[in-house]
């Protein structure tokens, strides 16, 4: 019988038996190649082969949206050159639509994909390559044939020169470093590859073996690293009981100003300021995103709000619960530090009101619930404009402070008996270790029940999807400290805007003088009351609350003279301060709380 004849009588089978031609491809074997031979212009080319097909036509799709990084970036628009091949000949493969390409494949048995990719974007998630190194965020590398993702792949890498070394958490294939596998796409789109002559350490901590790439150079002290990476690594895991890697990965990218990480499930990627290791509160910074990064490797990347996973790499994935995967890890990035006596019990508590006084200073904390934060993280969050300030809240910053009074709450409720440590190593017994799946809203809320020994219905009212104001000394009290606001007697006038150098608008504030009296975003302030303007804090600082001046703006390249009231510049400086004589029982809350 012809091929041609037998691949039509294998799809004709499966389509009478109900099996789609995704489910078909258990025969499918994947391989890449990665080489470049353009590394100075940003290139990186890929070869893509797909042997044992047995269908009359084939989608290959790249993922629009990077998992832990909430916003469609639309990868395919870096991909050039894509063409597709077989028995030495092209093959037809028009895109139809724009991440998909529909490749002919009837009467083949293997196809070979080959494109470039230009990837000059250095950030935590997205790819970067020059003749220095290669960072390769493989949700904007590798095509995927659709019905597929369950299939396991091989990447073959061809390293630029003097390239000796790939950190990723992808293995080995027999003990070649530039042979790597990933046994579904799931797991190779959340193991980003670093290739180049990074610098490595590594240490062996809670049965599991760390190695550590530095990228950029820098002034870290590789030995106290070691230590504290260490320290933080057992502080995380005694919280959940297990650490379920057998290795795992730091890429850490040091530049002259960097910042910023994002979790993947046996790594991480992390942005550091090179010349900032021995700084001590730039080091604490750091030790921060260590401690954020690597918790996530239990909560997002295993214990999970169901909406992520199985993930869909083509459209926005949506949950209220956000605050809880990323919030909850800001909250332990810090208190993890003071378990692992990183920090100070001060520290810490100055780390929480830094928490708090972002929350209420930003006027969109009275206009956006935090579950709807963490909902509509796909078109505001990522994508702020010049009234995001207005008219959102960070999950990360209101989820902390949630965290915290959770954790007071729990702590307080039962006598010092559980803590929301016990809440989150519950759920990663039961939904991720027991149902393996993710977890739902109510599912969340009734742990958190579970272990407070009441109904948080009134809680979930008025903090989670409700504009209340937060009552903080209720429950900082409970551990024996409260809120003292240092701008509390102050009567300092603001024009209610932020400027840049050059004294240009980037914000108005909801309700402030600028916003009521017409201020917009763009203005350039050139004078008040008609004396030109070098230093507009300096200028306002000598006016009063309620006086009446007038600024002069340069809009559209137009001179407009603008009456403006000062009014009382009502931000909060909050510190989180001691009860005097507290009691017995606040004492042993706050024992349990920091772990004293």
């Amino acid at each position: 019988m012809k091929k041609l004849q037998l691949s039509a009588l294998v799809y004709l089978i499966l389509f009478l038996m109900n099996i789609s031609p995704g489910k078909a491809a258990g025969l499918a074997k994947i391989s890449y190649t990665v080489s470049f031979p353009e590394a100075q212009a940003h290139y990186v080319d890929v070869e893509m082969n797909i042997t044992g097909l047995a269908q009359p036509s084939l989608d290959v799709k790249m993922p629009v949206w990077a998992p832990g990084s909430y916003l469609v970036r639309e990868f395919a628009k870096n991909i050039e050159g894509f063409s597709v091949s077989a028995n030495g000949k092209q093959v037809s493969a028009p895109k139809i639509n724009k991440n998909t390409w529909h490749i002919n494949t009837a009467g083949l048995s293997s196809v070979t994909v080959k494109y470039k990719v230009y990837a000059f974007e250095l950030s935590v998630r997205t790819s970067f390559i020059d003749v220095s190194h290669a960072f390769l965020s493989t949700t904007g590398i590798f095509l995927f044939p659709k019905g597929m993702l369950n299939q396991p792949s091989t990447i073959t890498i061809k390293p630029y020169k003097d390239w000796n070394k790939v950190s990723t958490s992808l293995e080995m294939v027999k003990g070649d470093v530039f042979t790597r596998t990933a046994p579904n796409y799931d797991i190779l789109y959340d193991s980003p590859l670093e290739i180049g002559t990074q610098d490595v350490f590594d240490f062996d901590v809670a049965n599991t073996h760390y190695e550590v790439a530095m990228y950029g150079g820098g002034n870290y002290d590789k030995e106290r690293l070691k230590v504290d990476m260490a320290k933080i690594i057992e502080a995380e895991t005694a919280v959940y009981g297990e650490n379920p890697n057998k290795h795992y990965t730091f890429i850490v990218h040091n530049k002259a100003r960097n910042g910023g990480g994002l979790e993947h499930l046996s790594s991480t990627v992390l942005g550091a300021s090179r010349d900032g290791y021995t700084n001590e509160r730039t080091y604490h910074g750091f030790l921060s995103l260590v401690a954020h990064e690597h918790f996530h490797l239990w909560n997002v990347k295993r214990l999970r709000p169901i909406a992520l996973g199985p993930f869909d790499y083509d459209n926005e994935n949506y949950t209220t619960n956000l605050w809880i995967a990323e919030g909850f890890t800001a909250y332990y990035q810090n208190i993890i530090l003071r378990y692992a006596d990183l920090s100070t019990t001060e520290t810490f508590l100055g780390d929480m009101a830094g928490d708090i006084n972002t929350v209420e200073n930003q006027p969109g904390t009275k206009v956006q619930a935090l579950s709807e934060s963490s909902f509509d993280a796909w078109i505001k969050s990522y994508r702020p404009n010049e009234n995001s300030y207005n008219t959102g809240i960070s999950y990360y910053d209101k989820g902390a402070v949630i965290g915290l009074l959770l954790d007071l709450e729990i702590i307080n409720s039962t006598n010092g008996k559980s803590s929301l440590n016990d809440v989150m190593k519950y759920m990663y017994n039961t939904y991720y270790k027991g149902l393996k799946r993710g977890y739902t809203d109510a599912e969340f809320k009734a742990g958190f029940e579970k272990f407070a020994g009441k109904k948080l219905n009134d809680f979930y009212a008025k903090y989670i999807n409700g504009l209340d104001a937060i009552d903080y000394d209720k429950y900082l009290n409970y551990a024996g400290y409260k809120l003292v606001d240092e701008l509390a007697a102050s009567n300092e006038p603001t024009l209610g805007v932020f400027t840049n150098q050059r004294n240009i608008i980037t914000t108005v504030v909801r309700d402030g003088a600028g916003w009521v009296n017409g201020l917009n975003v763009g203005d350039q302030i050139t004078a008040i009351d008609d004396t030109p303007v070098t230093d507009l804090n300096a200028v306002i600082k000598g006016k009063k609350v309620g006086d009446k001046i007038v600024v002069t703006v340069s809009r559209d390249a137009q001179a407009f003279k603008i009456p403006v009231t000062l009014k009382r510049n009502d931000n909060v400086k909050y510190t989180v301060t001691e009860i005097p004589n507290a009691t017995p029982q606040q004492l042993a809350v706050r024992k349990k709380w920091l772990k004293l």
